[in-house]
């Protein structure tokens, strides 16, 4: 009778473990499904400088442009802003970064007026492209650990966006 319940509580032991590591590896599955669908281009992050051709970006689910790239080497998670002046970060990435505040200025943005800092970005990479040196702002506003890449970095960039696809290659001048 006591073998009889041992192996009944073993049995029971890995039936509740097999559960236990299917939702687990089935939450895992589902949350790389759900980063797929916020960040579909976050493939870009790996790619080598240098390497050729345009960079073609596929919007997300919710319409937006939204790629992973470098800043100074670390990868960062951008949003595509035509808009936005500078490439726009939050406070805490630009710390997490260490970035450098060279001044202040105003800015207009969707939110209304408001104050914050100007930067200089020493590398600025998307796909196969690498800038130098490009101007930055540290903005008090802007949450999370998204930058908006805006034009201070795109206006080196022939930009075309049909359907669902936005195309990035080099600006003709």
């Amino acid at each position: 009778m006591s073998d009889e319940r041992a192996t009944r509580r073993v049995g029971l032991g890995m039936m509740l473990l097999f559960w236990v590591l299917f939702l687990a590896g089935g939450a895992w599955w589902f949350q790389g499904v759900l980063d797929a669908q916020r960040n579909p281009n976050a493939h870009l992050a790996e790619v080598a400088v240098g390497e050729g051709g345009p960079v073609v970006l596929e919007r997300n689910r919710a319409g937006h442009f939204v790629a992973t790239g470098r800043i100074n080497g670390e990868p960062v998670e951008f949003l595509l802003d035509t808009g936005a002046t500078y490439v726009a970060l939050p406070e805490a990435l630009a710390d997490r970064l260490g970035l450098e505040r060279t001044g202040s200025a105003w800015f207009n943005t969707a939110n209304g007026r408001v104050r914050g800092d100007l930067t200089t970005l020493e590398t600025v990479r998307l796909g196969g492209y690498e800038a130098r040196d490009v101007r930055g702002s540290v903005s008090p506003g802007l949450g999370g650990e998204a930058a908006l890449l805006g034009m201070s970095f795109l206006e080196r960039f022939d930009i075309e966006i049909r359907g669902e696809q936005m195309v990035l290659r080099p600006a003709r001048r």
